[in-house]
Parts: C-alpha cells; sequence; structure tokens
C-alpha cells in the first residue's frame, strides 16, 4: 500500500461518523492522495511522509462549506472576483464555495455562460469551487442541460434581483421552475420575498434604517415563503429559502416539513450578529436584503438554529465597489444591498455561538455538514474516512479586532469593521495541501464532487 502523504495529530478535532452528530475528540487524521485514509487515536500514529503536529490550543476542523457566495466575475470583476474571493474563504476556513449565477456578466443561465465562468475562474482558485445555475424566465424548461453539465442547483428571485440581466420569475414561473426540477431532483434555491408586498410598502430612499426596514417587511419573506411551500407540495420539488432574515417564517417551514414539503432554509452570520437597533442612520454597510432585524428576532433565529429548524449558515457574501455602497449619501435606496463577510463568517458566528453557550460542534454542524448535504457534495465538510483531506486550523480562544486592510477580499468595506470577534482560522488545508499564494483548488461539477 502507498504509504501515507500527510498525519496530523491533533489533541482536538471536530471527528464525524455517517448519521451521527459530531463530536470533539483526539485523534490523528491521515491523508493520502488529497483524501482522508483514516483516522486513528492520537497515541496511535501511522507513519506518514510527513507529521504535523497541533497544539491543544487549536482545534482541528473540517473545511467549511459557503454555498452562497457572490464572486461576480466575469463581467463585474471589480467588484470581487474568483483570486479574491477565495483567498478569503480560505483566510476564513472555508475550503469549498459554491457560487452565485449573478452578478457576473453573463449570469450563469446557459451553457455558453457556465463555460465562460469556468474559464474565468479557472487557475485562479485557493479553494475548490462550485457553480449554481439561474432559473429566470428565458431558461425554464431548458434547465436540465445545465444540470447535466454539473450546476449543483438554479437560483430564482421572486421580485427585481437588483441586476437587469438576471429577471425575477413570478409565481407561474416559480412552479414551473419546481416542476421542471423535479422530473430529474434538481434544486431550486429562491430569493423569497415577495414582490407585490414590497411594492406596496414605502419608498426605501433616504438615511433612515428604520424607514428602509419598513420598505422591506416582514411580511415580504412571509408572502413568498408561504408560496414557496405551496409549490413546492404542489409539484414536488425541491426548494431551498436563502438568508432567512424572518424568524417569523419558521413556524410555517417546520408544518410544511412535517407534512413532507421538500424545503431547507439556510441563514446568514449577519443576520445572527447585528441587530435593526444598532445600524446608525446613514450606516450603508449594513444594507442587505432582505434586512436586518431587531434584536428579538436574532434570538429566535439562533432558536430556530438550535431547534434544526434552520438547516445551515452560510454567508451571503455579496460584494460590490465601495462607491455603490453610497456611504457619501448614507442613502439606504440609493445604496447596493449586500454584506462582504466571507473572511469573517466561522469567526462571526463563533462569537454569537460562545454567548449564547453553543458548542463548536453545532457551529461545524451548521457551516461544513448541512452545507455540504444541501449541495449533495458527498467528500465535503465532515473529518471522515474517505472524504477529501480540506481542514480547517481553528483557535477558538483567540480574539481580534476587524481590520478591513487585512480582509482579503477586494474591497474591505464591511460592517464587522472595528468588532472584537472570537476564534482566529489559524491554516486551511485544500486536499491535503497548504493554502497559500499558489492557487490549489479545482472546479467542482455536481456528480464527481
Amino acid at each position: 500500500m502507498p504509504a501515507l502523504d500527510l498525519l496530523l495529530r491533533a489533541p482536538r478535532a471536530i471527528l464525524s461518523a455517517a448519521e451521527e452528530p459530531a463530536r470533539e475528540g483526539s485523534a490523528c487524521v491521515a491523508v493520502r492522495a488529497g483524501r482522508i485514509a483514516a483516522i486513528t487515536s492520537y497515541d496511535n500514529a501511522p507513519v506518514a511522509n510527513r507529521v504535523v503536529e497541533l497544539g491543544d490550543d487549536v482545534v482541528l476542523l473540517p473545511g467549511l462549506v459557503d454555498t452562497h457566495v457572490h464572486v461576480n466575475e466575469p463581467g463585474r470583476t471589480d467588484w470581487e472576483g474568483f483570486s479574491t474571493a477565495t483567498r478569503a474563504a480560505a483566510a476564513g476556513g472555508i475550503t469549498t464555495i459554491i457560487d452565485m449565477p449573478l452578478n457576473s456578466i453573463p449570469p450563469t443561465i446557459d451553457l455558453s455562460a457556465l463555460a465562460a465562468k469556468r474559464a474565468a475562474a479557472q487557475g485562479k482558485c485557493h479553494v475548490d469551487v462550485g457553480f449554481w445555475g439561474g432559473a429566470v424566465p428565458s431558461s425554464l424548461s431548458r434547465l436540465h442541460p445545465l444540470h447535466e453539465a454539473g450546476v449543483f442547483g438554479f437560483k430564482c428571485f421572486l421580485l427585481h434581483s437588483g441586476v437587469d440581466e438576471f429577471p425575477a420569475l413570478d409565481n407561474a414561473g416559480l412552479r414551473s421552475a419546481l416542476a421542471e426540477l423535479a422530473e430529474f431532483d434538481g434544486l431550486l434555491i429562491v430569493h423569497a420575498e415577495d414582490a407585490l408586498t414590497i411594492d406596496n410598502a414605502p419608498d426605501p430612499g433616504g438615511p433612515s434604517y428604520r424607514d428602509f426596514l419598513a420598505s422591506r417587511p416582514r411580511a415580504a419573506e412571509h408572502n413568498a415563503i408561504a408560496a414557496v411551500i405551496d409549490a413546492a407540495q404542489d409539484t414536488g420539488g425541491r426548494a431551498h429559502i436563502l438568508h432567512l432574515a424572518n424568524a417569523d417564517a419558521l413556524g410555517m417551514l417546520r408544518e410544511a416539513r412535517q407534512k413532507g414539503v421538500r424545503i431547507s432554509v439556510e441563514t446568514c452570520p449577519h443576520y445572527l450578529s447585528f441587530t435593526a437597533e444598532e445600524v446608525s442612520d446613514g450606516a450603508t454597510q449594513f444594507k442587505c436584503c432582505p434586512p436586518i432585524r431587531e434584536g428579538e428576532n436574532r434570538e429566535r433565529l439562533w432558536d430556530g438554529l438550535r431547534a434544526g429548524d434552520i438547516d445551515c449558515i452560510v454567508s451571503d457574501h455579496s460584494p460590490c465597489t465601495p462607491e455603490l455602497k453610497r456611504l457619501d449619501l448614507g442613502d439606504f435606496g440609493a445604496a447596493w444591498g449586500g454584506i462582504s463577510s466571507l473572511q469573517l463568517s466561522l469567526s462571526a458566528v463563533w462569537t454569537g455561538a460562545q454567548q449564547r453557550g453553543v458548542p463548536l460542534t453545532d457551529v461545524v454542524t451548521w457551516m461544513a455538514e448541512r452545507p455540504a448535504a444541501l449541495a449533495r457534495l458527498t467528500r465535503k465538510g465532515r473529518i471522515a474516512t474517505g472524504y477529501d483531506a480540506d481542514f480547517a486550523v481553528f483557535s477558538p480562544d483567540e480574539t481580534f479586532v476587524v481590520e478591513p486592510e487585512q480582509l482579503e477580499h477586494r474591497h474591505s468595506l464591511t460592517p464587522y469593521a472595528g468588532l472584537r470577534l472570537s476564534g482566529m482560522v489559524r491554516e486551511s488545508w485544500v486536499r491535503g495541501g497548504e493554502t497559500g499564494a499558489q492557487p490549489n483548488g479545482r472546479l467542482l461539477t455536481r456528480g464527481d464532487a
């Protein structure tokens, strides 16, 4: 048998086994040809070409999986790009991302656009990267070729997406997409805000965060999620609710799943970290859609995670140029909506988890195991035999102040600037290799990942 390439001796590691919850323990993790070949007891170390001894101040985590990242390349590479986004991911312990089909130009809605996306990413990625396709009116009835080409599912909006080249689906289009995807068990991931509800809400213009919040009311999420539940139930399609901000929707999502509706849901670090009460007027770096809501809502999102009503936590990293945030005007109506947080996601979530007595094993479940399961990444998100040797070496007791100039994102504007967070990623590994100056990530396709 070929020699082991690498052995990580970890006094503390988050380990997984099939159908069992993650647990912390000591272990030797052996790697051969980019995959985990064996896991032995800490004192029973097999022979390997290279041995790395980890200290007891760090925890070996499975590399995190972020299924909601806007890389924006090609077409809007001045907003973000594969090189910068994947360096930021690696710095934050994220070893696999799946790129959204917008805001790149062209959007990933057909085979030629997917080829352009893959060509733009080739040779630039510091972590493994997969791609979502897009479900827009012009791509309906033509989703299967993209599925066969390896996208992990299809994203749609139920209101204007923010960019004209990625139009929304109406209710008939939503149902058509779910019915089409049900034929080959594809996944529809949905930006669930209701267009009519928002059209009838107050104008978002001006510096008042209270006014902006009123322009994206909770009812917009509630009504859209209800429509997705009904459509998934009627068609048998598989749906996933993106970036849940409104905890009021958790009850109907729970009830739908109890009835057998195939629906899952995610939330994001910014909804778990910030509250509407602390957003100052004109602080457009906090603008995202759906918006950051009140403190009581944040606590119910945490409760939803602990109860199993929310499946996973992903970043929704959605950067733009600083000028588009319109800090000069402080106008929430004019500013681009998106939070830059890819590098900080784990630390932000761990900071909140510690404050609430949530163990690191739960954070790993929400940020590694379940996002991998959502995308059916069968070799990602766990430290288990046969899985890819993707790791994050995490110092949970170390704290740091977020200094924007130290972020790897193309632009450093972030609402986390100046905050003290807990937990520092010391290093990341992708398929048994340390991430660093040279890109060593692969482009993933559904079925071979």
